[in-house]
């Protein structure tokens, strides 16, 4: 089995983090996502995977050379500017020989892809939209089925709070499936190509996916799913207790570290810091009694001896002085938090 797997997004509510990693390059429990996800699949039988992205194309060259003799198997292709979903897939389209996954590259979850191959092929379905169940659609918008699962519609997404199913962003395709996208043009497969099959009366399947998902989409969601996996809701991370602590990272042993904690190799906790539901990247330095609380520290940040970081998001190399107090504030590559009162939405 082979998979395509959606890394060209750009990671936009998830800046400043990416404006210099991409979003599938994120740590997550100190791996790079993308790490979960391949091994997600190899669990799964998948043997190739299949993945482009025209945004920060460059940093994926390490994380590749890192993977050479990792299964499954990375074939990496240029995509020289964004072509949507449905394009992005289309362009793996030599690469595949038969049924074949797609799935977002940002999505953590733990769902049953061999059950959901199983289905597609039992209602030997054109194409199969893995779906989940929320409280709250009005981020992701509604699909709509028949009882025997046949996908009719795609709602937008509601104004108001309301649960359904959700699109989990995992599909079971056959190639025919792309017949109608033409090479190198930008096609929402959501938007456009299930529509067109449907109207066609191509079988679209929906089916109800067990297991843990969640999109890592913005600050919020990637300090949740940290907590998720500390406290062993996923799969993969079953008896995992918190903090994790890398090897090579540097905790004063007077510092607090509360459970909810991620801190990666190169790390430093200083004398009386306090730490909680946070996560700190490669080579941070948090100083002598300083706080961070509800943040996500990018690679080689600093906060400094007595400063006060709460529900904050520092991109890499960002700097917070001694004694600045700083809550809900993006702080972008390389810059330093000079105002105590500056303040931006963390959403």
């Amino acid at each position: 089995m082979k998979a395509v797997v959606l890394v060209g997004g750009e990671g936009t509510r998830l800046r400043p983090l990416t404006e210099t990693v991409p979003k599938p390059l994120l740590p997550f429990m100190n791996r790079p996502f993308l790490d979960h996800v391949l091994d997600h699949l190899a669990r799964h039988g998948v043997d190739e995977v299949i993945c482009s992205s025209p945004y920060l194309e460059e940093r994926f060259h390490g994380f590749l050379e890192s993977r050479s003799s990792a299964r499954p198997a990375v074939t990496w292709i240029t995509e020289a500017e964004p072509l949507g979903t449905a394009g992005a897939i289309a362009g793996a389209r030599e690469h595949v020989d038969g049924t074949f996954l797609a799935l977002n590259g940002d999505v953590l979850t733990d769902i049953d892809v061999t059950g959901l191959i199983a289905a597609h092929r039992e209602h030997e379905a054109t194409a199969t939209i893995a779906l989940t169940a929320v409280d709250d659609a009005r981020p992701f918008g509604l699909v709509e089925t028949e009882e025997d699962g046949r996908v009719t519609a795609f709602r937008e997404k509601p104004e108001v709070r309301i649960p359904g199913r959700v699109n989990a962003g995992i599909y079971v395709l056959e190639p025919r499936a792309l017949d109608r996208v033409s090479p190198g043009v930008m096609v929402s497969i959501e938007r456009e190509t299930y529509p067109d099959l449907i109207r066609r009366g191509e079988p679209v399947l929906g089916q109800l996916a067990d297991g843990y998902w969640r999109d890592l989409g913005n600050p919020a969601a990637y300090l949740q799913g940290h907590v998720d996996a500390l406290d062993g809701r996923i799969e993969a991370y079953r008896g995992t207790t918190g903090p994790l602590v890398a090897a090579g990272a540097g905790v004063d042993p007077s510092a607090r570290i509360e459970e909810h904690v991620v801190v990666a190799p190169g790390a430093e906790v200083g004398r009386n810091a306090t730490v909680a539901r946070s996560v700190l990247h490669a080579d941070v330095s948090v100083g002598a009694e300083a706080v961070v609380d509800g943040s996500i520290l990018g690679a080689r940040s600093r906060v400094e001896s007595g400063a006060e970081v709460r529900e904050a998001v520092l991109a890499e190399g960002a700097r917070v002085p001694e004694g600045v107090r700083l809550v809900r504030t993006t702080l972008g590559p390389g810059e330093v938090a000079s105002d105590p009162g500056r303040a931006a939405s963390v959403r």
